[in-house]
């Protein structure tokens, strides 16, 4: 594979929050690495409640699904609100079932990493176990390194992530070499 497109999808509609800001910084190590890469963040996953039967030409909708097809890899963020995985991406989530049907459905033989921020261990520890079990449901391969990072250590969290984020990386680019 020549240049493999990982899709990074998560984080709140604050434009500045620190799952946004992790997803970005765990792209730009796969772009470093030869990756095209898709930010999917804020108002990009920012959708009706899923109804199944429901979707009437989205075009924002359309763009995730789009970029989603396109994917050999994903890297799904969430804050940890109340010892989970936030409703705005379980709701992106909850969207991904349009993908059912497909060719590839869902996250089919994709690996996935994943990224869990919190103002504690417990908590991202907690969000980062609910992401792992969503993404064996829609058929992913996580990867066996998911980074979990305490926002409440201080404003450099992420900078001190970036070894576990360079790994998770790493581990999804090499399982796209098989």
């Amino acid at each position: 594979m020549s240049q493999p497109h990982i899709v990074a999808l998560g984080g709140t509609s604050r434009p500045q929050s620190s799952t946004g800001a992790a997803l970005s910084r765990a792209l730009a190590i796969a772009e470093a690495r030869g990756a095209r890469t898709t930010l999917l963040t804020g108002d990009a996953i920012a959708f009706p409640n899923f109804e199944p039967g429901q979707i009437d030409g989205n075009p924002t909708l359309d763009a995730f699904l789009t970029a989603l097809r396109t994917a050999d890899g994903i890297i799904i963020g969430s804050p940890g609100y109340h010892g989970t995985f936030s409703g705005m991406v379980k709701n992106a989530l909850d969207h991904v079932e349009l993908m059912s049907k497909d060719e590839r459905p869902y996250f089919h033989g994709l690996p996935v990493g994943h990224i869990a921020t919190a103002a504690g261990w417990q908590a991202a520890v907690a969000t980062l176990i609910g992401l792992r079990s969503i993404t064996h449901a829609l058929r992913g391969w996580p990867t066996p390194l998911g980074v979990a990072i305490n926002t409440a250590e201080g404003p450099d969290a992420i900078d001190r992530a970036e070894p576990q984020l360079a790994m998770m990386v790493g581990q999804m680019l090499d399982f796209l070499k098989r």
